[in-house]
């Protein structure tokens, strides 16, 4: 949470040569000091695998994440993040660690959007998203849309460490302002390793002062972009890339195979929300045969 400041009696000045007390973060807050503006937070999920189902021997919410099971069927487990507070916000520092241990099935979802708003500092925050798979694990990263609204600065990153025999499927979703407004500063990073080995490393920025973001080479007006990634040992990637579109003004997405290792990658731009899932989910049937 917000780490401590230092306070004085209303017109009186601070003595330099007497120390004054800094409160200390409140236990399992995962607060930390840092700038006084902003919020610290990590919230941590580790699942494993019993030799019958999934368990979720740690479910650990912090700051604006509140963690909870989502009851389903079947040997896996899926936990949805319902947002506590209005975050991130300039100055915040927040993070996800999220691991699922070899055998476990795990799928992570959002409740809502999240919506990076400007802050009480100028400072940018952080929103870093730590995934691990295990051998033979399946995890699922499915959040929903992440807003950048006028005036936000967010720099945003998701770092993936997988097994040779362990299976992802990521989707994340930017779009870019609210109706009628500019977007924020948005910077994203995507960095996958498989088996030790880089398999992708995508960095992309967008809104001012992000030079060319909204020219014709990159977006060209849209104002929704996405990515969807499924790695697989059992995935086709034997195959060209393939472009969904169903015009200009509609959007487009291109699937295509990366070279380190069976996986496959979808980029979208679209100019709506709905454009873009609908692509999305077009690209994720065609990835998986459907």
């Amino acid at each position: 949470m917000s780490s401590g400041s230092r306070l004085a009696e209303p017109g009186t000045p601070p003595d330099p040569a007497v120390p004054v007390p800094v409160p200390a973060p409140a236990a399992g807050t995962g607060a930390s000091c840092g700038h006084p503006d902003g919020v610290h937070a990590t919230a941590r999920i580790r699942a494993t695998y019993n030799g019958r189902v999934t368990t979720l021997p740690q479910l650990r919410s912090d700051g604006p994440f509140h963690l909870r099971r989502i009851r389903t069927g079947g040997r896996g487990a899926t936990v949805g993040i319902i947002g506590a507070m209005s975050a991130p916000l300039g100055g915040d520092r927040l993070a996800l660690d999220i691991t699922a241990e070899d055998r476990a099935e795990l799928e992570v979802t959002t409740a809502a959007a999240t919506l990076a708003l400007r802050g009480p500092t100028t400072a940018p925050a952080t929103y870093d998203v730590r995934l691990t798979a295990g051998e033979h694990a399946r995890l699922r990263w499915l959040p929903q849309q992440l807003i950048s609204a006028a005036g936000s600065n967010l720099r945003q990153t998701c770092t993936v460490s997988l097994a040779a025999t362990s299976r992802l499927l990521l989707r994340e979703e930017q779009i870019l302002g609210r109706a009628g407004e500019e977007p924020g500063h948005l910077v994203s990073r995507i960095r996958v390793h498989r088996a030790g080995r880089l398999l992708l490393d995508q960095h992309t920025a967008y809104g001012d002062p992000a030079p060319g973001w909204d020219g014709p080479s990159v977006l060209d007006g849209h104002r929704a972009v996405g990515q969807l990634l499924v790695v697989d040992p059992e995935l086709d990637v034997g195959r060209a890339p393939v472009l969904f579109r169903e015009g200009i003004k509609d959007g487009c997405a291109v699937l295509a195979p990366l070279a380190g290792g069976p996986a496959l990658l979808a980029t979208a731009v679209a100019p709506s929300s709905s454009a873009l899932r609908e692509l999305l989910d077009q690209a994720l049937g065609h990835a998986l045969g459907e």
